[in-house]
């Protein structure tokens, strides 16, 4: 595919109901990364043959050497399904323990996510983190199952094995979705009977005790992973292949005559096909029939495979030839059969088709955000959207319609800031030479020859001879082409000296998100810190005042110009001039004024977002100091950047003037503190031993217990029986 212009991309960010903003989540090493490069490679931005051996969004040297993603990182992928064209920002978040706080920034910016499971591994314990950070930012996620060539290749299953296998693993996950969702209604219900208890506690004599209610009257069956609903998707990345139900239900309507709707809703589930009835039935194990998804779907696979393998050639050109694909000689005669597989597999089960048309259809749009979610943002601590100001719960209106008028106020979530080279700057790039340029170089070179000459001659030339007289000008053209060719090399140093010199800087920039409004380049607009009371401010304010008027000093609130907008393209920024609602982006010119995460907006009745959700606290503790004693005030700046660069870093100066920094595990440890050493001090530094400290604290009681059974007065009544 073509690589997609910035025009087109400017063109679709107008269109909010065209936007999907998604991230990638999983366990460390479930094949994140790899999936979002055969997705880049759908754009032409690398080639498909490279996807999953680039890791084109690991952009730092120790995330290719370790294997794994230490940051997200965010680019924009160009996607038409029909007629219908889609923009889709789609961030890849690491899967380690120790970058958790990566995931809970990336999270926030988006609408719906990808979850990634290893068809071998199965749920593990980082799958279950970022499945409950999804479900505590209320945004809907969508399942890939990945690996399922190990299924096949290392574990050796049987299509009716891997089936059964597939099964246990949707189980599981539902099974956690499940928790999560009777734990919130339970909880909800607790609060309700909170407020209720003085009227119960009136009541005298024994209590029927009701567990389920609440429970049944809710529906969650939208909640839950099942391939019929089409938020399934069975693949394996590496070989570039993947497909939902829907493919092989509108492939199989058409060979066998049966209805696409049926296929939709049986070819997952124990049901099988009586061929000479032309029926679907309900399946009976006991007679050894194959169920509809492994007679149709896995046997095509595992026989393809086998086939490829074990170089069947005869084999091979049948199948391809009944697909109707076209392989080149390179691939089919490669030495690995591997490299065979990917080209048929790409072309017959593209992964890219199969991930996007399941993001477009299933995952919603900016303009779907729900009330629940709005609402939650909104509140920080324990305050409650009815409590704050009427201007304020105004705003609401504005955010579900996610407007992009000019009168609609500007509101934008900045969740971290990151630092790049000054040099990959949009700005500080080396561009080719225009012809106007050219021209004007060349002009120069001329009147430097034509002095020249005067000097040597020792007399004035004529004014004429000066202007353009062209027969005294071209005596010597090739001193002329000299002079061009040494001054356009002065130019170029000249040029490449100043981009060493702006190399040496990092430049931070915002990873954020506009949620109201058009956010334009050079526009004033207000910084909100975390403690920000819109309701105090709404007071000292005048009625509708801006950013650019000359206000009070208001407690947490700054005022800034926004500098630069950018769009991420992965390892590359692309300037903007504008951006408008429900996308996702990068902003210059923060770095004086955000520390890790902020809200932006125009209207100071906005309040402050709720803080990020942190799944690991950083808690590995070791003491810094220069190598060289005089080197102690880079060591403080590179401190600074640090903390400023890492959503998650804590950096303290101790009563004995000890420089402290907390991360959160040894990777993590290891990462900041090369960062210091190469991007930020660049000094040699003494590291202490790790200190790893023990905490004890105190907590509320739990409302409900570990089996979802709410804690509640049957106990306070055990214990009225034992006094």
């Amino acid at each position: 595919m073509v690589l997609t212009s910035l025009e087109k991309m400017i063109g679709l960010q107008k269109k909010p109901a065209s936007i999907r903003n998604i991230c990638i989540l999983a366990h460390v090493d479930h094949g994140k990364t790899t999936l979002a490069d055969c997705l880049i490679s759908s754009n032409g931005i690398i080639s498909s043959r490279l996807a999953g051996k680039l890791r084109y969004l690991d952009s730092r040297e120790d995330e290719q050497i370790r294997g794994i993603t230490m940051k997200s990182s965010a680019i924009s992928l160009h996607f038409e399904k029909g007629d219908q064209e889609y923009l889709i920002n789609l961030i890849d978040s690491p899967g380690h323990v120790d970058f958790s706080s990566e995931v809970s920034t990336a999270v926030r910016l988006c609408d719906g996510c990808i979850i990634v499971l290893d068809a071998v591994e199965g749920v593990c314990p980082q799958t279950q983190a970022v499945l409950r950070q999804a479900w505590l930012e209320n945004i809907r996620p969508v399942l890939v199952i990945n690996k399922i060539d190990r299924l096949i290749v290392e574990l050796k299953l049987t299509p009716q094995e891997a089936y059964s296998h597939l099964k246990n693993i949707l189980e599981q996950v539902n099974a956690i979705t499940g928790a999560l969702f009777t734990s919130k209604v339970l909880e909800e219900r607790a609060e309700k009977e909170t407020e209720t208890q003085g009227i119960s506690d009136s009541v005298h004599g024994d209590q029927v005790y009701d567990w389920s209610a609440g429970l049944e009257d809710t529906d969650d069956s939208h909640l839950y992973f099942s391939p019929d609903q089409g938020n399934v998707v069975f693949a394996s990345a590496i070989d570039g292949w993947g497909f939902g139900i829907e493919h092989f239900a509108k492939l199989y309507s058409q060979k066998i005559g049966i209805k696409h709707a049926v296929l939709l809703k049986t070819l997952w589930g124990d049901y099988y096909l009586n061929t000479k009835a032309k029926k679907i039935m309900k399946a009976d194990q006991s007679k050894g029939k194959k169920p509809l998804f492994v007679q149709l779907v896995l046997d095509n696979i595992w026989s393809l495979y086998e086939a490829v393998l074990k170089r069947d050639k005869e084999k091979i050109d049948k199948i391809v030839t009944s697909l109707g694909l076209k392989i080149g000689a390179r691939e089919s005669r490669h030495a690995d059969p591997k490299v065979h597989l990917n080209a048929i597999c790409t072309q017959w089960l593209p992964i890219s088709q199969a991930v996007l048309s399941m993001v477009c259809s299933k995952l919603p749009s900016p303009l779907d955000i729900t009330t629940e979610r709005v609402e939650k943002l909104m509140c920080v601590g324990a305050r409650t959207f009815d409590s704050l100001p009427p201007e304020t719960q105004e705003l609401k209106k504005v955010f579900m319609k996610c407007s992009s008028e000019d009168a609609a106020p500007v509101i934008v979530f900045v969740s971290k800031m990151f630092a790049v080279d000054a040099k990959t700057l949009p700005c500080n790039k080396l561009r080719p030479l225009t012809q106007e340029v050219i021209a004007q170089r060349r002009e120069l070179a001329r009147r430097r020859h034509t002095e020249k000459l005067i000097a040597r001659q020792g007399q004035e030339l004529p004014e004429q001879a000066v202007s353009g007289n062209e027969s005294e000008l071209t005596v010597k053209t090739g001193e002329t082409k000299g002079d061009e060719q040494e001054l356009t090399s002065q130019t170029d140093s000249r040029t490449l000296e100043t981009v060493k010199q702006e190399a040496v800087k990092e430049s931070f920039i915002a990873f954020a998100r506009v949620f109201s409004g058009v956010v334009r380049r050079g526009q004033k607009i207000f910084i909100l810190g975390p403690k920000y009371d819109p309701a105090e401010s709404l007071n000292k304010l005048p009625s509708g005042c801006s950013a650019a008027d000359d206000l009070p000093s208001i407690p947490h609130m700054a005022c800034c110009t926004v500098e630069n907008l950018y769009l991420l393209m992965g390892r590359g920024l692309e300037d903007l001039e504008e951006v408008p609602s429900g996308n996702v982006l990068g902003i210059g010119g923060l770095q004086e004024f955000v520390l890790k995460s902020a809200t932006l907006s125009t209207s100071p009745a906005c309040p402050p977002f709720t803080p990020l959700n942190f799944e690991a606290t950083p808690i590995v503790r070791v003491a810094v100091e220069p190598k060289h004693p005089s080197e102690m005030p880079q060591l403080v700046r590179g401190m600074k950047l640090l903390n400023q660069a890492d959503p998650c870093v804590q950096v303290l100066i101790q009563e004995t003037g000890e420089h402290v920094l907390v991360t959160a595990g040894e990777v993590h440890l290891q990462r900041c503190l090369d960062d210091l050493k190469e991007r930020f001090a660049k000094i040699q530094i003494s590291v202490s031993e790790p200190i790893i400290p023990f905490r004890e604290t105190i907590t509320r009681p739990p409302k409900v217990d570990m089996v979802n059974e709410e804690i509640g007065k049957q106990q306070k009544v055990a214990v009225i029986h034992q006094a």
